[in-house]
This record gives C-alpha cells, structure tokens and sequence, in this order.
C-alpha cells in the first residue's frame, strides 16, 4: 500500500501585487481556498449569502477588510466573516502573505 501525503497545503509563490488561489478541499459540504497575496495585493471584498466565510491567516500578514472594518491579523490569526458579510484582505507588508478561505456549506 503507497503511503498518501496528508498534507494538503499548496506552494504558492506570487508577484508584488499579484493574487494566487488554489482549492485545497473540495467536498459536497465545504470548500477551502488558500490564496498568497505578494506584497501590495487585495483579494477585493466580496460575499457570501448562503455561507459562512473563515479566514485562516497562516504566513505573513493581512489587513482584513470586513464591510467598514480594516484589521491587521497576523499569523497564526483566524477571521470570521458571518453568512452575507462583506470581506476581502489585502497586504501591506514587504513579504508574500498566505491564507486559506474555508466556506461552508459550499457556495451555490
């Protein structure tokens, strides 16, 4: 029997400004997103109405936009955007900063 790599984290290397997504989990219930934002990056605000949204803040760090609100949550930091809240991230920082977007149940 081959053993399976567990670990599911991509290697994502973006541009100063540039947005990189991948899906890391696909199932019928959830979906979890990571994206590495170069330095000067956004992932614009955007929603959500039928899931909720978790950003998991795991190198670097972001400042999180939630609908008026701007926060900066460095790693390891975790985010809860509730079902239909506006939200989105953006780096200010010098470094390459990654998160993973876990929505559930999945989007529609």
């Amino acid at each position: 029997m081959t053993a399976m790599a567990l670990d599911r984290y991509p290697d994502l290397d973006p541009e100063p400004g540039e947005v990189i997504d991948a899906e890391v989990v696909v199932t019928d219930d959830v979906l979890v997103k990571a994206f590495a934002l170069g330095p000067g990056a956004e992932l614009s605000p955007h929603e959500h109405a039928d899931s909720t949204n978790v950003f998991h803040v795991v190198e670097g760090s972001v400042t999180v936009i939630q609908g008026d609100d701007e926060e900066r949550v460095a790693a390891p930091g975790v985010v809860l955007h509730e079902r239909g809240a506006s939200h989105g991230a953006r780096n200010d920082g010098d470094e390459v900063a990654i998160l993973t977007a876990s929505l559930c149940p999945m989007p529609g």
